[in-house]
């Protein structure tokens, strides 16, 4: 049998060292389960990153996909088109918000889905300035880099990057950033760094991720997209993370009623295929020239009947409201446990839907981060068998990502290794202090 720690000085001597991975090596998955080579059981909270939404092998896309796969599983969309790539975004223009016309381009990753809304906003207002946020995560290619706001691991060392990129601050409640003063800042931006007239877009996250699941108050998003209208720039809703029922609606900007120009697709939207997508008004998506948009791979037949399938999957079985149910579930717990003596490192428990996390800090006063304990929180849930995934800007976050088909029961086991995990490396830390 081989074993993780083989396939650990394996991946030393044959991958590079930027790739950073747990030590986990997967053998098998089924819906919220993975099981390693050594055959040990893990409850999944990471779902892939938000990418299995739909639950590890969902039955429905593994059927699609078989079907695919005998038909032909690549002709390049550019040189023989098909009809799954059309009935997919026809799907996506009827569920992104916003009444009017939308058209539909696909690519493989969502870094490629921003890039490539990028490009269309730029062409479409002639303009070439951007505005990110404070906290962003975008993706790992140079302009996605450029438009993150989080510098380790992501951006260290990579520069320098795309010019015309500018970041204004994100509200956060937990650490005294209101919405009044994230407005100010985004003003002074607009008088001081940038004419707003050079400004093709304002792109934004609903629900921050790698920033630590920081949720956009629905009064900014509205106050972004004001400025948007006044200006003449356009909003683009980065729903990588957040979409796909992730949050308890079909994309996180829904909670707030505002209706982005643009909005980039991916991960939950494959069901573990790569795909990604960039869905706008028709206007926008159709100002490119023939050419200008596309990629070998992008929209690839696998990944689109894998899509076709997963959106099959949650109008069927209604994971909008299971995700609603989920989180309710996470966050009775998660406020429990924090509320009880000796959780005072358990800072902040916020979340939409099924995209939950808790910040862990030094203290309730100072709120100062505390990596190290979060660390090893993570640590101890994977010994115990449950998997978590960090975030936040001081990777002082724990975020719970569980699938949207896990069973109750299965989700009740994660949180039970989850708060044992919490008082025990809360309680070494003590022991240590």
């Amino acid at each position: 049998m081989t074993t993780n720690s083989e396939l650990k000085q394996r991946q030393q001597a044959a991958v590079a060292g930027g790739v950073a991975t747990k030590s986990i090596y997967a053998a098998k998955a089924e819906n919220a389960e993975l099981w390693d080579v050594e055959g040990r059981r893990y409850i999944d909270f990471a779902a892939g990153i938000a990418v299995t939404n739909t639950g590890h092998r969902h039955p429905k896309v593994m059927a699609a996909v078989a079907e695919q796969a005998l038909a032909f599983t690549h002709t390049c969309f550019h040189v023989a088109p098909y009809e799954s790539y059309i009935s997919l975004a026809e799907q996506l223009n009827a569920a992104v918000p916003g009444d009017f016309p939308k058209k539909t381009v696909f690519l493989s990753a969502g870094a490629e889905a921003v890039e490539n809304a990028i490009k269309l906003a730029r062409y479409h207002t002639g303009r070439s300035g951007v505005i990110a946020f404070s906290g962003a995560f975008h993706g790992r290619t140079m302009m996605t880099m450029a438009l993150t706001g989080k510098v380790m691991p992501y951006k260290k060392g990579f520069g320098p990057f795309p010019a015309e990129v500018f970041h204004s601050t994100f509200p956060n409640a937990f650490h005294g950033i209101t919405v009044e003063r994230a407005l100010e800042d985004l003003d002074r931006l607009l008088a001081t760094d940038v004419d707003p007239g050079r400004v093709a877009a304002f792109i934004v996250e609903p629900v921050q991720g790698e920033g630590g699941f920081n949720i956009a108050p629905p009064e900014f998003l509205k106050a972004v997209r004001a400025l948007a209208d006044k200006h003449g720039i356009l909003l683009i809703s980065d729903e990588i993370q957040a979409g796909m029922g992730r949050t308890g609606k079909m994309f996180g900007i829904e909670h707030s009623g505002v209706i982005p120009d643009m909005m980039t697709i991916a991960k939950g939207l494959g069901g573990g295929f790569p795909l990604s997508a960039v869905t706008g008004r028709a206007e926008i998506m159709d100002s490119a020239h023939p050419g200008g948009l596309g990629g070998t791979y992008g929209g690839n037949p696998i990944g689109v009947a894998a899509a076709n399938a997963v959106m099959q999957v949650i109008r069927d079985e209604d994971l909008c409201n299971r995700a609603v149910e989920i989180g309710e579930r996470i966050t009775a717990r998660l406020t429990a446990i924090a509320a009880r003596q000796g959780m005072e490192p358990m800072g902040d428990v916020r979340g939409l839907g099924a995209m939950q996390a808790v910040e862990f800090v030094t203290d309730r006063a100072s709120r100062g981060p505390d990596a190290a304990l979060t660390n090893a929180i993570v640590a101890e849930a994977e010994a115990r068998g449950l998997i978590l995934l960090s975030c936040g800007t001081r990777a002082n976050v724990v975020r719970l990502l569980p699938p949207l088909t896990t069973p109750f029961n299965i989700l009740d086991e994660g949180l039970d290794i989850l708060e044992a995990s919490i008082e025990a490396a809360i309680q070494r830390n003590a022991v240590a202090a």
